[in-house]
């Protein structure tokens, strides 16, 4: 990923110094584990304990001539150890060292995603109770619908991040895992236990059974949810740029002082940190297809898997880290004005209470609801026509209306408090409490 979009301490799980780092301590485990089995003998364990160390631009260096990732680093680390270093790498293949170690990578990362979210989670839930009571307009298809509150669109998001929460951590355990099974996974050449010491050590999990390479559905799956997580951040970016839109203005990404918002016209304040929230989404939730891609190796390995591993899961881990603390940044500062939400409620001029004009006709009327929806339909559709007219007006100067609801009932209709009274009741199931 590029630097703009990366923070450093979770750019620094994918460096190459940390990962040749793991597979260092991957060849110093195992070797303790084959010195408390007798195999190596105490004094070579102490110097390769000692002495065992690399030097990326070397190992690079060598790696243009072998060709072999793997090879260049155990040829740089036996410079450094010596003869000892005939007991590393022993009965071990280069994916035993490669795959395991990136499934620590991908557990580092997702640390670092879940506290991120975690974070935002928090953010969300405090908008949500301090937005809670704001009415603001529904919509769906884009248009207006029937009231609701500003704080249950971000108690919407809270919930979905939660889910989020739970997969990512579906996710990490999925891929907390590693194998030392030799070449195509029969243990020919190291014993089980070695495995078991190895990934003790590591914090991981063994494989239950792979051939030389770890299944990657586990790897698939762990795309998916970063991508799912994405898809969620560019929902929520995306209600926050619709809700900018210069018509209503009714939220409002931060805006720094100094900002400028276009080189030709110094009006401008764009919601370019939403912006640029969904427009990494797409690469994001685009690498998915990556992983899927990947399950499907031949036989018991090739290497087609590897070199797009490189790319999409270093990227899709920091750009998502990034993401989810732009998200928290923009939802911290979030501008919120309480005036324009209500005016745009009025907009529509009475037409968002047409469903609970129809129910009461229903109801007080015994007519059909066909015939009710006739009479709510007809006016309605004079308000849009003419901007002078609004609903009310309408059906009070409408017999078929007036002679079922009175004045008094019309009053009753046409007030938005009725719509939030079940408001509480969502967010006790939510969990948020004040």
């Amino acid at each position: 990923m590029i630097d703009r979009y990366s923070h450093p301490e979770i750019s620094a799980i994918w460096e190459l110094e940390n990962k040749f780092k793991i597979w260092t301590d991957i060849e110093i485990y195992a070797c303790e584990a084959r010195a408390n089995r007798g195999e190596v003998p105490k004094e070579d364990l102490e110097t390769i304990k000692q002495k065992a160390k690399f030097n990326v631009e070397e190992i690079l260096e060598i790696e243009s001539k072998v060709h072999h990732d793997v090879i260049a680093y155990l040829t740089n680390l036996n410079s450094y150890i010596g003869p000892a270093g005939r007991h590393v790498h022993f009965g071990l293949t280069s994916s035993d060292v490669g795959d395991t170690a990136l499934c620590v990578q991908m557990v580092q990362a997702m640390d670092l995603l879940i506290q991120r979210t975690e974070t935002l989670l928090e953010t969300t839930k405090q908008k949500a109770k301090e937005y809670k009571d704001l009415p603001c307009i529904g919509r769906s298809h884009g248009i207006h619908a029937e009231p609701m509150t500003l704080g249950l669109k971000f108690a919407l998001f809270y919930a979905e991040m939660t889910r989020n929460l739970e997969r990512m951590k579906d996710a990490r355990e999925q891929v907390a895992v590693g194998k030392l099974s030799g070449a195509v996974g029969t243990y020919s050449n190291i014993d089980l236990e070695i495995e078991e010491y190895v990934l003790n050590k590591l914090g991981l999990k063994v494989d239950p059974i792979a051939t030389q390479v770890i299944s990657r559905d586990r790897h698939a799956f762990y795309m998916s949810v970063l991508g799912v997580v994405a898809a969620s951040l560019d929902r929520m970016a995306t209600e926050i740029r619709l809700l900018q839109k210069t018509e209503g203005r009714e939220v409002e990404e931060p805006f720094a002082k100094g900002q400028k918002g276009s080189s030709a016209m110094p009006h401008k304040r764009n919601p370019v940190v939403c912006e640029r929230i969904s427009g990494i989404s797409r690469v994001i939730r685009s690498n998915v297809n990556v992983g899927l891609q990947n399950v499907g190796l031949w036989h018991e390995r090739d290497i087609s898997h590897s070199s797009a591993e490189r790319i999409v899961l270093p990227d899709s881990t920091i750009a998502l880290d990034y993401i989810l603390e732009k998200m928290n940044f923009v939802l911290k500062g979030l501008h919120v004005y309480p005036d324009a939400t209500e005016r745009t409620l009025n907009v529509t001029r009475g037409l968002i209470f047409s469903q609970k004009v129809l129910l009461w006709l229903i109801e007080k009327g015994g007519i059909t609801r066909e015939d009710a929806y006739l009479i709510v339909q007809e006016n309605a559709m004079a308000v849009w026509a003419d901007q002078s007219k609004n609903l009310r007006d309408l059906l009070k100067q409408d017999p078929r209306c007036s002679a079922i609801l009175k004045d008094s009932d019309l009053d009753e209709i046409f007030q938005i408090k009725p719509y939030l009274e079940r408001i509480p009741l969502i967010f006790k199931r939510l969990g948020i409490t004040d």
